[in-house]
């Protein structure tokens, strides 16, 4: 063995070597503290208290929970919401700017599903069953008939059944 091939042995162990320890000499510990840990799972608890009285006040609206058991419910709830935001204030070092149900309230109004967004748009409930109600309007006014064979609706523009492949004239 000539000493050219020992050199380019010993250049290829030391390239597999640090691709090999890379992983272990490169490697920087992210450390999280205590606090941000307190302080994110805070803020998951407040998203939490926020759904669960969403979802409380819309069964109440179906009539899902008793007019009896909805109130206590709801200020245990908000009891819970009150606490939580307060540690979040504590964490945060804010002065109170509003009563802690008054914020509660606003991040719950904040979060409400009712608004939806169409096309960059953002719509409520109405907007959206309205643009609902003219697009069926818009359909039926389409319809030319129903098929011979099996009864089916038929579009103007239809050659044959959708159904049973029937032709129309």
């Amino acid at each position: 063995m000539d000493i050219g091939s020992i050199l380019l042995f010993f250049a290829l162990l030391i390239v597999v070597a640090l691709f090999i320890g890379k992983p272990f000499l490169g490697r920087q510990a992210l450390y999280t503290t205590q606090e941000e840990v307190e302080y994110s799972t805070l803020l998951a608890e407040r998203d939490r208290i926020i759904n669960t009285l969403q979802e409380l006040d819309f069964d109440h609206s179906l009539g899902k929970i008793p007019d009896g058991i909805y109130p206590t419910q709801r200020a245990l709830m908000l009891e819970k919401g009150a606490h939580i935001l307060k540690k979040i204030d504590e964490y945060q070092g804010e002065a109170e700017s509003g009563t802690i149900d008054s914020r509660l309230e606003d991040a719950i109004e904040s979060h409400r599903a009712d608004d939806f967004e169409v096309g960059g748009k953002i719509i409520n409930d109405d907007e959206f069953e309205e643009m609902i109600a003219k697009r069926l309007r818009a359909r039926k006014g389409k319809l030319s008939g129903f098929c011979s064979q099996c009864g089916t609706p038929m579009q103007q523009t239809d050659m044959f059944c959708s159904k049973c492949g029937q032709q129309f004239k």
